[in-house]
């Protein structure tokens, strides 16, 4: 089969202007642990122009904006500052908003991000343990966190899930429990340990979580610190996440620019390329195309 040569829809990138608008992980003092390493090279302007020299030649036609951790005493804000980027430059063609699920004023700040024509879901990374063998739960379990979850489905908002795969258990309850809600698992549930027992933690914690017709994949972020990021690499994790949950639920991303830490835009999206171009003509449109297209109404 030849290799994917179609149109591209990438369903997460982000933008932003730190020298304008607050993001804590980005002030110039901050240094929070970071799973690519030194992430200093992020703290820049990053706006559509950039982007779009990043995806130069990628044929990209849309994508999806994912919320940049903003100051989340203002998530209204992140929102209205990227309705305004889109308007510019037509980017992005969707939002994933930031949400604090858990807190008091939820259900006002879901209707005013439902409120933006633009925004299709929203992220509230659930935190919880930070090693498979660490004690304790994520928000997820948590019936007050719930209450804001089962909000979503009023307002038609899908959820941005990014966890680590040890947390997924809770996930694939949380996706039984509210089935009328998609959750979109970010970065491919973040197989960071690429040891046996790591890949096959992840890999269990996978076909778990595919047993549930209301998850869609996000693969992306699979950058390994201080490694090059290559096909050969990342190969299999690519073709058993398709292999768990079909192409039809899995999608590429390019997470830029923070994924520009490990390599540039045109390295990874060949990548994927070269990964699945044995897959079928229809396969391959639902990966770079067409699942990102149906999920997030672009």
């Amino acid at each position: 089969m030849p290799r994917y040569a179609g149109p591209v829809v990438d369903p997460h990138q982000h933008f932003w202007d730190p020298t304008a608008n607050d993001y804590p992980w980005l002030r110039p003092n901050e240094h929070i642990p970071f799973r690519y390493g030194n992430y200093e090279a992020l703290k820049r302007r990053y706006l559509p122009p950039d982007y779009q020299a990043d995806a130069r030649g990628q044929n990209v036609c849309q994508t999806v904006y994912v919320e940049a951790e903003w100051n989340p005493d203002d998530p209204i804000g992140e929102t209205r500052y990227v309705s305004d980027l889109a308007a510019r430059f037509g980017l992005p063609n969707a939002i994933v908003a930031q949400a604090w699920l858990h807190r008091t004023d939820v259900a006002d700040v879901l209707q005013r991000q439902a409120a933006f024509s633009l925004v299709r879901s929203v992220r509230h990374k659930p935190g919880g343990p930070r090693s498979p063998g660490e004690a304790g739960h994520t928000l997820m379990s948590e019936e007050h966190w719930r209450r804001g979850y089962g909000l979503l489905e009023r307002h038609g908002l899908h959820f941005d899930l990014q966890t680590p795969w040890w947390n997924l258990n809770e996930a694939a309850t949380l996706a039984q429990d509210f089935p009328a809600t998609t959750i979109v698992l970010n970065h491919t549930g973040l197989p960071s340990d690429r040891s046996d027992a790591g890949l096959a933690g992840w890999h269990s914690a996978m076909a778990a979580l595919a047993q549930q017709p209301n998850v869609r994949v996000k693969i992306s972020g699979l950058g390994q610190p201080g490694e090059a990021w290559t096909a050969t690499a990342n190969r299999w994790i690519v073709r058993e996440t398709i292999a768990m949950f079909g192409a039809e639920r899995c999608m590429f991303a390019s997470n830029f620019p923070v994924d520009g830490l490990c390599a540039d835009f045109a390295t990874i999206y060949e990548g994927f390329r070269e990964i699945v171009a044995d897959l079928s003509d229809a396969s391959q449109a639902s990966l770079f195309h067409n699942t990102a297209r149906d999920v997030y109404g672009v």
